[in-house]
């Protein structure tokens, strides 16, 4: 039967191959969501959590403005991104004025947030 898992038993194969000619990889599996994560041997923890924070502001950017916690996702994001792309180097002024710009935001929706669950209470 051809499925997801069998794919990636199938990968950890060729994986091993390439382990044989000195090629190091990292594989990192959730079977029960489909997803398979491939790393080289030049993976540094920064660009590990930079790739991770792609799909997390891809879901903020993709994510309807009605829901909820919109606001609060995308907010998060875009100061772990400026944090990130800084992380060798420093925050300028226009960088910190934007990050206290969203953690206004984060405020502000938190508020929502709240008084909507007590309207709801």
């Amino acid at each position: 039967m051809e499925n997801f898992e069998g794919f990636y038993h199938d990968l950890l194969d060729l994986a091993k191959k390439y382990e044989t000619k000195n090629i190091p990889l990292k594989i990192e599996k959730d079977l029960d969501n489909d997803i398979v994560k491939i790393f080289g041997e030049k993976i540094t923890s920064l660009a590990r959590a930079q790739n991770g924070l792609n799909d997390v502001t891809e879901l903020s950017y993709t994510t309807a403005e009605h829901h909820p916690y919109w606001n609060l996702l995308y907010n998060s994001s875009e100061i772990a991104t400026s944090v990130l792309e800084k992380w060798k180097g420093s925050l300028s002024d226009e960088d910190v004025a934007d990050i206290e710009w969203a953690i206004k935001e984060l405020i502000e929706s938190l508020e929502k947030i709240k008084n909507k669950t007590n309207a709801d209470s």
